[in-house]
């Protein structure tokens, strides 16, 4: 008769490496998938609640019936280069204050939950979450620039003051200026959620940062709608797209020690 004895447990190096996975673990992916899976996350919330979106939203509406009331005034009386610059100025500064509303309420949101130290402990490098975030306050603030640019213009009697040309050229300055706008709102959102005072200190930390947008965007607006496309309106974009991937590209690299101080 044959005996089969069983084998001794030979160690190996590797034997760690069968553990079977924690199914309740996420996976590490690129920061790509991490920045998407975050940015869809808060698409989906925000489309949900709507509170952001009508937040944000009735923000600028708020400023632009006050610019209205306080710089409407006699339009007859102004020239097509006035009224192009008062509207343009008008419009971009509801829109500077609506994505510091929108980037506050989407770090916010995180805090009220209890998910904000989660989110820092999930796997992959955390400039990847500012890039979900951005991407997140980037689709609601498109949402509300989409219907606050044509109303401002309507309020200030800018319409019709450009040629037909310069109505496709603003899809380019409102599309850069936003992501401007959010690019500089979210990052200091990220500092400002775990302070008290935090709704009166993202506007004065963004602010400054802002004003180079603001002029940039307030100029190209202005250009286009009195004389449309000209040299001087691609050299203000070309000016827009460098602030806009400086800034992205600054935000990400210095993420981490925004979160983590």
């Amino acid at each position: 008769m044959r005996f089969c004895l069983p084998l001794p447990h030979i160690y190996s190096p590797h034997a760690a490496d069968r553990t079977p996975p924690d199914p309740h673990r996420p996976a590490v992916g690129t920061p790509v998938t991490t920045a998407l899976t975050l940015a869809l996350k808060d698409l989906r919330v925000a489309g949900r609640t709507r509170d952001t979106l009508l937040a944000t939203a009735f923000f600028a509406g708020l400023v632009l019936l006050v610019l209205g009331l306080a710089l409407g005034g006699d339009t007859a009386a102004r020239t097509a280069a006035q009224t192009a610059g008062v509207a343009s100025g008008a419009v971009w500064t509801a829109l500077a204050l609506a994505a510091a509303v929108g980037a506050q309420r989407a770090f916010a949101q995180e805090q009220e939950a209890g998910a904000l130290e989660q989110l820092t402990l999930y796997p992959g490098p955390h400039g990847a979450l500012y890039l979900g975030k951005l991407l997140g306050v980037l689709g609601p603030l498109l949402l509300v620039a989409a219907f606050t640019l044509p109303a401002g213009l309507i309020l200030f009697g800018a319409v019709g003051t450009g040629r037909a040309v310069a109505w496709g050229a603003l899809a380019p300055v409102t599309l850069l200026g936003v992501v401007g706008f959010a690019a500089s709102t979210t990052f200091y959102g990220s500092i400002t959620v775990n302070l008290r005072a935090r709704e009166a200190l993202l506007p004065a930390l963004a602010f400054p940062i802002l004003v180079p947008v603001v002029v940039a965007s307030v100029k190209a607006t202005a250009l286009l709608l009195d004389g449309g496309w000209s040299p001087e309106v691609g050299t203000w974009l070309t000016f827009l797209a460098a602030f806009d991937v400086g800034t992205v590209i600054l935000a990400t690299l210095l993420f981490p020690f925004a979160v983590e101080g």
